[in-house]
């Protein structure tokens, strides 16, 4: 596809289709939606629990999806329950895929979100898919797993696979990094305890990544991974920075050895050319500008 990655383009390639979205009611859904609706699809999600094989089997059926976007998972890296990041993160993508791969009519394009953490600590400056996989904790084991789990369905569906880095929007949790700083600044609170300050991240818009989600299930290029990321990484001290300038003054920052991760990953930058190959050029508004619609929004 030619030009600009756009945001709510305004392309109908989605008329008179339904797209089958899981974790539609998150963070990312939310942007998602609004995103396909605009291009004409007819957006759903589910009500069904994932690891219950039988309902989700039921409630596919039932929908008859043309594309599907799976973000459905537990995406935080400290989250305290183990065993439900792998239930839900691998055993819950595989009856996604059973229930699909069982669909008379197939869909065109069923994308899965997995997730930039999966290449854990790497001497590589700027990663790209080739980068070879050194997850550091068990949530990025867990979407390398449902990786290698999806492989064994390609042969009966046309999976895409995303491996999104940090990103950031209005309606994040602040239990995640940049909401939770901003949201400090809003509140025009006068310290802030967080972990560990020598750490860099690729930082997109949620708007941007939403629309490079539609642009690949338009493209459908099955059977590839791509890395969804703006190429350019902020370290935490500039990401403060920038909130000071917005918000007009300085907060105290204090680092709390409680909040400091065993196996911190200490720079994550993407490649995006390969995902620019296949939706057009990217260029994702600066991180100031997102961090200025999160601490102005309503």
């Amino acid at each position: 596809m030619a030009g600009r990655l756009e945001l709510l383009s305004p392309a109908r390639e989605g008329a008179g289709k339904r797209a089958l979205v899981t974790g539609l009611s998150g963070f990312t859904g939310k942007y998602v939606e609004q995103e396909l609706r605009h291009a004409g699809y007819e957006v759903a999600g589910i009500g069904a629990d994932l690891t219950d094989r039988a309902a989700l089997a039921a409630v596919v059926q039932a929908l008859q999806p043309d594309v599907v976007v799976h973000l459905a998972a537990i995406a935080f890296v400290a989250h305290s329950d183990i065993e439900q990041i792998y239930r839900v993160n691998v055993v819950g993508t595989r009856n996604l895929l059973e229930a699909l791969a069982a669909l008379p009519k197939k869909p065109s394009a069923v994308l899965l979100a997995s997730s930039a953490n999966i290449y854990g600590n790497t001497d590589v400056a700027v990663i790209h898919e080739d980068v070879p996989a050194a997850p550091a904790n068990d949530y990025a084991v867990s979407k390398l797993s449902m990786e290698y789990m999806a492989r064994l369905w390609m042969d009966k569906l046309p999976i895409i696979m995303v491996r999104p880095f940090n990103y950031t929007g209005v309606g994040q949790h602040e239990n995640f990094l940049l909401p939770k700083i901003v949201s400090h600044f809003r509140r025009k609170e006068a310290r802030i305890e967080l972990g560990n300050l020598n750490v860099w991240r690729d930082f997109s818009d949620v708007r941007v990544v939403a629309a490079a989600y539609r642009h690949l299930l338009a493209n459908a290029p099955a059977g590839q991974v791509f890395n969804i990321s703006s190429g350019k990484a902020y370290s935490l001290g500039e990401a403060l920075e920038m909130m000071a300038q917005i918000a007009g003054y300085k907060i105290d920052v204090h680092v709390n050895p409680a909040f400091v991760r065993a196996n911190e990953v200490a720079r994550l930058t993407g490649d995006n050319r390969r995902l620019a190959s296949v939706v057009g050029d990217i260029d994702p508004p600066p991180l100031e500008q997102t961090l200025r619609w999160m601490y102005e929004a309503p």
